[in-house]
């Protein structure tokens, strides 16, 4: 039950959350990702990021923007471009 109650508030927590086609499009392949080895399809996976991680990263994303902290497209693109 107490499992239950707190799926459902994390569901509503995403629904609130204003997200672009391409974000939504990466969070519901992050969401079906499966943690577990034993099951997962293909290859093992490198690496394994838990939902709650990824809602904590958007919600300081959305924190970041909302205070003015934010990147333009070519300041993002720059960094990424150093991470890969």
């Amino acid at each position: 039950m107490r499992v239950s109650a707190s799926m459902e508030s994390l569901w509503r927590y995403i629904e609130s959350l204003s997200l672009s086609e391409r974000n939504r499009q990466w969070l519901a392949g992050k969401l079906l990702e499966n943690p577990d080895p034993q099951h997962t399809l293909g290859e093992p996976q490198e690496e394994y990021i838990s939902k709650e991680e990824v809602l904590a990263k958007i919600d300081a994303g959305l924190k970041d923007m909302k205070a003015g902290r934010s990147k333009t497209y070519d300041e993002f693109m720059r960094d990424w471009d150093e991470e890969v």
